[in-house]
């Protein structure tokens, strides 16, 4: 598998990869995992849960720009079955496609769309897909998380529906004891950039204090905009009821005691394809709002979320808020596919007809490095 990145960063697609990677090599498959190292300070090699790790420093060091030409060699040295692409929207995409190309390597790319902190990025997003839409038409398989992907790279591709799978994140956390909910606690969680919308929260906690005088928010995260997202809080005169957490990537307990203790996650983000923190909520037992935005409105459309206009006014959605906090808790874990369903169906991919190659087992024949 190539990944724009892995652990020890945290993300949707961090956590895709992971579990589904050591699920596969439960199965029997031997994974390896590419991915990169932006900073040039983590271990080279590492075996987790099964799976080779391999990170290759990007330049220029410290973007987000993923462009590591150690990947490249790996694919272009190594025989692989199959090259699996994590992810669509990096420089890292079109390189492996690319390598896996040369060499007659069959490979899959699952599209794990995001949202992204620059305006220009966002923009030129399309353009970039209709870029490298040779090379995605090029692959064995490819796979949306969501309806919402499948329509979208339906539609950039000139592509009919059937040739992309539909492959949803999966919904689980550890199992906990008995956690006790904190009422009016909210939680929102997600990278500290502007676009997944926790100032949003921020701005309704006022009005949602006068309708419940023990409300409080607490933001999961970390990023760039931490400190502006406090000193919004403290201006509107909410700092008290504001908190800013970060857990750790491997953490998943301590992710699902924080999620757990809040009757509610709201997610106000302008672009999720298929959020692993929302489908973790529900796993939880927890009430979710949501945007009604890209794939958050699929959600919302499945009976799984309440969900609020992306620009409601900070008085309405404190009313929406309130309402959603109101609302029956849904049963835990109802109707959402598992980390082990959403394997199963990669694992049944690599063996269809298009990527017939992948029989399981040693998956990879390691070529001499120089």
């Amino acid at each position: 598998m190539v990944a724009p990145r892995f652990a020890p960063y945290a993300g949707g697609t961090e956590t895709h990869v992971a579990e589904v990677s050591s699920r596969l090599a439960a199965q029997g498959y031997s994974v390896e995992v590419l991915t990169t190292d932006p900073r040039h300070d983590l271990a080279r090699r590492e075996e987790m849960d099964g799976v080779s790790v391999l990170r290759y420093p990007t330049f220029p060091r410290g973007g987000d720009h993923y462009f590591a030409p150690g990947v490249a060699r790996r694919l272009s040295r190594t025989r692989y079955d199959l090259v699996h692409v994590q992810g669509s929207h990096s420089l890292l995409a079109p390189l492996a496609m690319l390598a896996a190309r040369t060499r007659g390597i069959p490979y899959v790319v699952t599209f794990h769309t995001g949202g992204h902190p620059s305006g220009l990025r966002r923009r030129l997003r399309g353009v970039q897909w209709r870029a490298i839409s040779p090379l995605l038409r090029g692959a064995c398989s490819l796979v949306a998380v969501s309806e919402f992907e499948r329509h979208l790279f339906g539609r950039a591709l000139g592509m009919p529906m059937y040739r992309i799978n539909l492959v949803p994140n999966g919904a689980e956390m550890p199992r906990l004891a008995p956690v006790a909910e904190r009422a009016d606690l909210v939680v929102s969680v997600g990278r500290l950039e502007w676009y997944k919308g926790h100032h949003r929260a921020i701005d309704a906690l006022p009005a949602l204090a006068r309708r419940r005088p023990d409300a409080r928010l607490r933001i999961i995260g970390d990023g760039p905009i931490r400190g502006a997202l406090l000193e919004r809080a403290a201006e509107l005169g909410v700092a008290d009821r504001v908190s800013i957490e970060a857990v750790a990537p491997g953490n998943r307990a301590e992710m699902a005691q924080r999620v757990a203790e809040a009757p509610l996650l709201v997610l106000l983000s302008e672009y999720e394809a298929h959020p692993v923190a929302v489908a973790e909520a529900l796993s939880l037992g927890r009430r979710v709002l949501v945007a009604d935005t890209s794939g958050l409105s699929e959600i919302a459309a499945a009976g799984h979320a309440s969900s609020v206009p992306l620009d409601l006014a900070p008085d309405a959605l404190a009313a929406a808020i309130d309402l959603a906090l109101s609302q029956p808790a849904p049963e835990s874990g109802r109707s959402l596919p598992s980390w082990d369903d959403c394997a199963k169906r990669l694992a049944d991919i690599y063996s269809s007809a298009g990527c017939a190659r992948v029989m399981g087992g040693d998956a990879a024949q390691v070529e001499a490095e120089s």
